[in-house]
């Protein structure tokens, strides 16, 4: 969990949803709206696969 936690591309998908979450409050809601949140959530999928992938290398690695 320390591992999703302490990464710097979690932690810049977190501070992404907080951008789209102000504007999704105190924008216009349209189809851009939409396309920030697809956006958002294909950010995070990267960083999460990314994290996996970095761990199984690490496993891979010492065992």
């Amino acid at each position: 969990m320390r591992k999703f936690i302490f990464n710097g591309s979690i932690i810049s998908a977190i501070f992404g949803a907080v951008g789209v979450l102000q504007t999704t409050r105190k924008g216009p809601r349209d189809w851009r709206l939409i396309l920030m949140w697809i956006s958002w959530a294909a950010t995070l999928a990267i960083a999460v696969g990314t994290v996996v992938k970095q761990a199984n290398d690490a496993d891979e690695l010492e065992g």
